[in-house]
Formats: C-alpha cells, structure tokens, sequence
C-alpha cells in the first residue's frame, strides 16, 4: 500500500511515495550526516595535529568533543532556527545560541579538558594554561566553526525547498488555469461544428456524411492530442484545414476562402488549439449565412524559430462590422492573448487591424522552445 502526506499532515493514499521509498530518504540523509561528521573529523584532526605535532592526540580530543558539538548543531538546526530565527526573531536567536554555545564551551573546558582530555590523551601539551579565559574563548569560536557551517547548509536547503514549492505551485495554477482555458474552447467549438452540422442536414445536403467523418477526425484530435503539452504542428494544421473544409461545406459559394501554407512544418511543435480561435472568429464574426461576396484570407507561414499566421476577413454589412467588433473586446481574445502569455511569455506577437471593411489578425510564435 502507498501513502502520501497530505499538507495537513494527514496519510492519504495513492501517492508515489511507499514506505521503502521512505526508509531509502532516510538513510540517505543518514548516510550525508555520517559523511559530514567524518569530512569536519579528518579535517580538523589533520588541522590540530599539523599544529601541535600529534595527530593521534588531535583526533581523540576532536572525537570526544564531537557529541557536545553535534548536539549543539542539531539543538540549533531543529530547534533555534526554526523557532526563531526562520520566524524573524533574530535577537532572541542570536541570545540563546551565544548562551547555549558558552555552556557548551564551559562544560569542555573546565570539565572535559582538565578531567578527560588533560589526563587521558595529551598530559604532555595541555596544560594549565589551557584553562584560562583565551583559551575559553578559542574554544567558543572553535565551537562557532561548526555551526556557521551547518547553519548556512540549513538554511541554503531551506531557502532551495521554498524556492522549489513555490515553483511547483506556480506551475500547478498555470496548469489549472489552461485546463480551464481549454475547457472554454472545447464546447464553444463542438457548438460551433454541430450547427454547421444541423444546417446541412436541414438542407439534406449529400456533404453531410463527410461532415460527419471530419467532425470525427476533429474530436478525435480535441478529446485526445490537444491534452498534451504541445503537440506536431501537422497535426494542429491539419485539424485547421480540416475546420475550414466543414465552413466551406456550410456555407458553399457565399463565402470565398484561401487558405496557403509556407515553410517546412515537419518537426514543429506548438500548444494546442492556439491558432483554432483566429480561424473561428474569422467565419463566426466575419461572415454569416445571409451574406453574400464574403471572404476570408488565412494564411501560415513557418520559418526555422516563427510561425506567422495572418487571418483576414472582409466586414460585410453592419451585423459583422459590429460582430467584429465585440470579437475584439470579447472572451475569446482574451482567453486566447491568455493562454499566449502562460504558454508563450515573451515569445510571441499579437497585432490586430480593424478597417472599416475588414478585420485582421498576425500572430507571431516563437517555435525555438517548442
């Protein structure tokens, strides 16, 4: 069975997260602490020793030192800095750890030096000199080595750990807010298809079948490659032509639709349904059924690091002059300039032209990244 932790500290399950994995992080924190503690050992054991000429001398006094020093350490790194000094309580902090740091300082010079230490490991280069208040006051900085050292990677990990938190829940609001996004396009079009649909069985077209295989191809695409991240850009092309041969199916002789394509398109990525808005509001604005010498122009342009898309319509009469130009002010822009900054930040250009006879939109895409 797995479990996680929730954020309220609670178990719940179905996470990654199993009990060996959890076993396995704890011995692998196990094992960096036994290897820092062996690291600060040998190097100020070969330190002291240089210093005095006694190697074996240095290093028993640095390993009878080494339970104060550690208790110290973790004293400071799970108690003090989280109670104070990560809450900003910084002279109650510093109070308490000079405090603690002179008891323990203390307790090795006037306990284990003269009784253990002096004694035991090096009668012959500790003396009573040893016990005075400038050597009281090397041990203190001694002591201050280790924890500056410990405290700066305590607070370097925990400065990385937030850094990291605060970048998994940026990303998850992002990806939360183009689910969204998407869901907006996803009905908006299948409306928009199902009564292009509905027209021609109105009119019991003989198209009505091929409408219905595209529209297949299209859901097909919608419901699946458009939950990616980024899809080929063949793909998202190709789902483009195939919704302007349902219009061209809708609305026939009435509207005029030139459609070109440039550049190499194999082996480019973009995210999906970026350019399907431009092209909808372009038929669904621009033209309508009762109009007659209607236009539309789409036109992409791809290159090495762009695409360019330019889709232009004429505004015929005043029904889609006005149609346009709530387009302009309404949801779908901004659902789609939107999603271009999450997506494309920085890596895109957006310009539109509102003529008195037409209406244009460019769109630049930055494909390098893709």
């Amino acid at each position: 069975m797995e479990v996680k932790l929730s954020s309220a500290g609670a178990l719940e399950t179905g996470s990654t997260w199993s009990f060996p994995e959890v076993r396995n992080v704890a011995q692998s924190r196990l094992l960096l602490h036994l290897f820092f503690w062996t690291v600060y050992v040998v190097f100020f054991g070969l330190l002291y020793g240089s210093y005095i000429d006694d190697y074996y001398n240095a290093f028993m006094v640095e390993l009878v030192e080494l339970p104060f020093k550690m208790g110290l350490v973790y004293f400071n790194m799970y108690y003090l800095m989280p109670r104070y000094l990560l809450q900003k309580r910084y002279l109650e902090f510093f109070v308490y750890l000079l405090l603690l740091m002179g008891a323990i300082g203390a307790l090795m010079q006037f306990v284990l030096l003269p009784f253990l230490i002096h004694p035991i490991f090096c009668p012959t280069t500790c003396t009573a000199d040893n016990l005075t208040f400038y050597r009281f006051t090397k041990n203190i900085v001694n002591i201050n080595y280790v924890v500056a050292i410990t405290a700066v990677i305590a607070l370097l990990k925990n400065w990385y750990s937030h850094q990291q938190a605060a970048r998994n829940l940026t990303q998850d609001k992002l990806e939360a807010e183009l689910k969204v996004l998407k869901a907006q396009i996803h009905p908006h079009f299948l409306f928009n298809t199902l009564n292009s649909l509905y027209a021609l069985t109105l009119k019991k077209a003989d198209t009505a079948p091929e409408v219905v295989l595209k529209l297949s191809s299209l859901m097909d695409y919608m419901l699946y490659d458009a939950n990616a991240p980024m899809v080929p850009l063949e793909k998202e092309l190709a789902y483009i032509r195939n919704y302007i041969a349902l219009e061209q199916m809708r609305y026939g002789d009435r509207v005029d639709v030139r459609y070109t394509e440039a550049g190499k398109i194999a082996g480019k990525q973009i995210a999906p349904m970026m350019l399907l808005p431009f092209v909808e509001n372009a038929f669904k604005h621009g033209v309508s059924t009762e109009t007659t010498n209607a236009w539309v122009r789409i036109d992409v342009k791809v290159t090495d690091a762009q695409l360019v898309l330019r889709v232009e319509n004429c505004k015929c009469g005043d029904s889609a002059s006005n149609s346009s130009r709530d387009m302009a002010s309404g949801i779908g822009l901004k659902n789609l300039q939107r999603r271009l900054e999450l997506l494309y930040e920085d890596r895109y250009e957006l310009e539109v032209e509102d003529e008195p006879d037409s209406y244009a939109a460019r769109l630049v895409l930055d494909l390098t990244n893709g």
